[in-house]
């Protein structure tokens, strides 16, 4: 298992930034392919593009955090927003309730859509599946998720870098052919779109955006920091390798771009590898780290939720050996409820979830987020705050 704390602060962040982005919905191909290859041969630039703007983005506002020691995003937002905080500050809990409730459908779905397409079992059940080891996860093993994410997350690295290199070297005619298509205007066949620029960019900025929604879980990882100079070196790691992650999914992904199976797949990834080198033993290890992926994102969304329903009926409470008493039972309707909740919208099916819930909340982040921080660095410019005596 790896240990945070013997991680350089600089790294730690940018492998926290990485899990908040990269999860089950990157490792199935689905995001790759609805964002960036749908929309042409720009699939091949713009997602530098977005992982550029979410490294300034989150730069900006840890280097705010850092400066004015708001070390929650609610503490945060009630600091930056000033004199508007009481209309922007509840705008972002609900976009950060939007994205807790998002995530762990997207969970559901990607982990019930590759089992689907493994077994042959209904995606209702099977979704029914993974809904069941989330709640069973959350009520006895969260500690044990979170002091494994980081070591699960190195493995999701791997394992794409173990099924994307070979595939694209014995597959790289294929993906010159397919780059040669999209440079003459021939999408890829599941794609809808006419490879415009314009469009490519909007999708990338939106990508961008319903990204944004979880910097919100970065500030906290500055208040052990000493320096600025170590969120700067952070954001840097964390373009290099979210944007390299990226490309090498894109370029994976091209070999199968135009192959008639991708215009109905959920799970991209695993049309590449049962159609690649190595089927027999990529395609259970792809999957079991995206089911994996899948479920860990989903107990950590749905843990912190509950911890925030509970915590929020007991300080209303204020009865603390009440509290210590109901806990257990809480924490079990709560996780029961949410559960429940998250498992009905993703009945909605991956690839919706991720063309068009993430999309409604990159366009609700643009608003409360986006914008209010590129107004707020054209008026105070790259020091985003003076940083105040304890």
């Amino acid at each position: 298992m790896i240990k945070k704390e013997k991680m350089p602060f600089a790294i730690g962040i940018a492998f926290v930034a990485f899990t908040t982005q990269f999860g089950g919905g990157f490792a199935s191909g689905a995001q790759i392919y609805q964002y960036f290859i749908n929309y042409g041969v720009w699939a091949l630039v713009m997602p530098f593009v977005a992982q550029g703007l979410l490294a300034l983005f989150f730069w900006y506002g840890m280097r705010y955090a850092y400066a004015n020691r708001t070390y929650d995003y609610r503490a945060f937002s009630d600091h930056f927003y000033g004199r508007y905080r009481g209309i922007f500050s509840n705008l972002y809990e609900v976009i950060y309730l939007m994205m807790i409730c998002l995530a762990p459908a997207v969970a559901f779905a990607t982990g019930g859509a590759t089992l689907n397409m493994l077994t042959g079992i209904p995606y209702l059940f099977c979704t029914l599946i993974i809904g069941v080891a989330i709640f069973f996860i959350t009520m006895y093993g969260t500690n044990v998720v979170r002091k494994v994410a980081s070591t699960l997350s190195v493995f999701i690295i791997t394992a794409l870098v173990i099924v994307l290199v070979p595939n694209i070297i014995a597959q790289w005619d294929a993906i010159v052919e397919a780059i040669k298509n999209l440079q003459q205007g021939i999408m890829p066949a599941a794609s809808n779109q006419d490879g415009s620029f314009l469009s490519a960019l909007w999708r990338a900025i939106i990508y961008f955006v319903f990204q944004l929604a979880s910097v919100g879980l970065m500030y906290q990882h500055v208040k052990p920091l000493t320096s600025e100079k170590q969120i700067d070196k952070s954001m840097i790691y964390m373009f290099i390798v979210n944007a390299s992650c990226m490309i090498l999914a894109v370029f994976g992904l091209l070999a199968v771009a135009y192959e008639p199976e991708i215009q109905s797949a959920s799970v991209p990834m695993l049309v590449l590898v049962q159609t690649g080198v190595g089927s027999m033993f990529l395609t259970p290890l792809i999957s079991v780290l995206i089911v994996l992926g899948a479920v860990s994102t989903g107990v950590n969304m749905i843990a912190g939720l509950v911890v925030r329903i509970v915590d929020g009926i007991e300080r209303k409470e204020n009865d603390a050996e009440k509290a210590d008493k109901n806990r257990g039972k809480r924490n079990t309707v709560a996780a029961l409820l949410v559960t429940m909740g998250t498992f009905g919208i993703a009945q909605f099916g991956l690839i919706p979830l991720i063309a068009k819930g993430y999309a409604y909340l990159g366009y609700a982040t643009l608003v409360v987020v986006a914008i209010p921080f590129a107004l707020h660095f054209i008026k105070n410019g790259m020091k985003p705050a003076k940083r105040e005596n304890a």
